[in-house]
């Protein structure tokens, strides 16, 4: 290839190589977190929070929801948080209504209504959102989409009762957590069952040692 024609080629490549990538999230920094509790005053409640990872997530959210302008986002990708984001996607009712959309819960195959507390400070504390199940909840299944609608590549680490932890995918979005008494119940049931086993037991022994002890004193006398 003549030099000019390899000057050309390489310039080519240069340019499509440093020509601005499209608009789009981050999800390769800190993972959204939700936290999953049962209401202790209030069997058929759930309680879960959610909090953003990283503070360019939510302003990225902010602006595929129509509440912050799109040049917050530039075209290289890069995108500039500003305190106020999180003052002006906590408190709006298209916020509210995409945390209901992408984070559901049911029990016993019903479906549990949410309600989402407008929180005061959306960036340092989260959103927290209620709901109201049919009945006393024993396993719920919850489901959490939230980012992933942006990129497929968002993760959420999620929390529960008793330490138990969950990973949250676009491909796995769904997870079973125990709430409620129904466990510890079972427990201990088992526990009583285990007693009163051992309880038998040591009668039998000492019964069975107190016919024996009889026996050879009898053979003694």
């Amino acid at each position: 290839m003549p030099l000019r024609g390899l000057a050309c080629a390489v310039a080519c490549a240069v340019a499509v190589l440093a020509a601005p990538a499209p608009a789009g999230a981050h999800p390769f920094g800190d993972p959204q977190t939700v936290a999953i509790a049962a209401d202790p005053g209030r069997p058929e409640v759930v309680d879960v929070r959610w909090k953003v990872g990283g503070l360019d997530d939510l302003t990225v959210l902010g602006v595929a929801l129509g509440l912050l302008p799109e040049d917050r986002v530039m075209l290289d990708g890069a995108v500039f948080y500003r305190d106020s984001d999180a003052a002006a996607v906590g408190p709006s009712p298209r916020f509210a209504a995409y945390l209901l959309e992408r984070v559901t819960v049911t029990s016993d195959g019903d479906a549990c209504a949410g309600r989402v507390t407008p929180p005061a400070d959306l960036a340092r504390d989260g959103a927290s959102i209620e709901y109201a199940c049919p009945g006393p909840v024993g396993v719920v299944s919850v489901a959490v989409r939230t980012l992933t609608d942006l990129d497929p590549a968002y993760r959420t680490l999620a929390t529960g009762p008793g330490g138990a932890r969950a990973v949250y995918t676009s491909a796995e979005f769904t997870h079973n957590w125990t709430l409620g008494d129904v466990p510890a119940a079972a427990g201990r049931g088992r526990g009583a069952l285990l007693q009163i086993g051992a309880v038998v037991g040591a009668v039998a022994l000492l019964a069975f040692a107190a016919v024996t002890l009889g026996r050879r004193r009898r053979a003694v006398a």
